[in-house]
């Protein structure tokens, strides 16, 4: 029987957004993540707001240990602008007095106005309204945390998949070991045969010296003995399950026990001296490989 588990493991792809309007900001939410050996995080906020950038991290940290992240954060003020106008009164009044001079060495018109004075450069300058940090961080918190479950229900249904993938491959590899085990004592039994048959044929009615045909033998039978490979191969596929079983990132362990599961095939397929185990050590060999490639996509 498979051992079917609930499933614990994550997908390293996923992605999720939101977007709400609180606090006079809109602010909209996305992320998004792919395959990556290790941990990459890439944080975009708006060029004002650089502050979050840590505490973004921070909470996204408590969702990803590994892959390569994209997370996008827009802020708009929606009810008030955050800008403020500073008059830059130093300078209005030396314009001012330049107007009044030139007015009165040349006899002009006196039609200086505000709106005239208005147009001169640097007059005004919009400053950014200072931000409370903290309180902005928990509007950003709060569009986060629907976005990151989104993304989270995202790569636990898609790591379903894979951990279901994973489990029918390694019950079938099960079958492949087993048919190894009940087939290596046979290839011992007929090299006896051939062996015997062989003898008998060059000495033809002399006779047979059986105690050198069982040493023969014995030294054959140890040569292709593979119980100890199909041993740990069975004591591989049970740590499998306990890996996928642990409520932790398994993506790493998995790639490493994979790795340990193909160097007693390897093995098994360098002592073997039979088609029949061939054949089947290829076809392990086969699925070990998607194995591999399955578990590139586990957090």
């Amino acid at each position: 029987m498979i051992k079917w588990v609930k499933c614990v493991i994550k997908s390293m792809t996923g992605y999720g957004r939101f977007e709400t309007v609180e606090g006079g900001k809109k602010i909209a939410v996305e992320v998004k993540s792919v395959n990556h050996r290790y941990s990459d995080y890439t944080i975009k906020v708006p060029r004002y707001y650089s502050f979050l950038e840590d505490k973004v991290r921070e909470f996204a940290s408590h969702y990803i240990s590994r892959g390569k992240v994209d997370i996008y954060i827009a802020i708009e003020s929606y009810e008030e602008a955050d800008k403020e106008i500073i008059l830059n009164e130093e300078l209005a009044e030396n314009y001012l007095k330049a107007l009044y001079a030139l007015r009165d060495k040349f006899g002009l018109k006196d039609d200086i106005t505000v709106m005239g004075v208005a147009k001169y450069p640097d007059i005004f300058k919009a400053e950014r309204k200072e931000e409370d940090e903290d309180a902005l961080y928990a509007l950003v918190e709060h569009a986060m945390q629907p976005a990151f479950e989104m993304f989270s229900s995202m790569r636990e249904r898609e790591g379903e998949r894979i951990q279901n993938d994973l489990c029918a491959r390694v019950e079938y590899m099960k079958t492949l070991a087993e048919k190894i085990d009940a087939r290596s004592p046979e290839t011992v039994a007929e090299y006896k045969e051939k062996l015997y048959a062989k003898i008998k044929e060059l000495l033809d009615d002399r006779d047979i010296d059986e105690n050198r045909i069982l040493t023969e033998v014995a030294i054959f039978a140890d040569k292709v003995a593979v119980n100890e490979e199909i041993v740990r191969l069975s004591s591989h596929f049970d740590e499998f399950y306990e890996i996928i079983n642990r409520n932790e990132p398994a993506g790493r362990k998995l790639d490493f026990l994979i790795q340990e599961i193909n160097r007693e095939v390897n093995t098994t397929g360098s002592k073997a001296n039979d088609i029949e185990i061939a054949k089947i050590v290829v076809e392990l060999k086969g699925e070990i490989e998607k194995l591999r490639e399955q578990v590139q996509n586990i957090e």
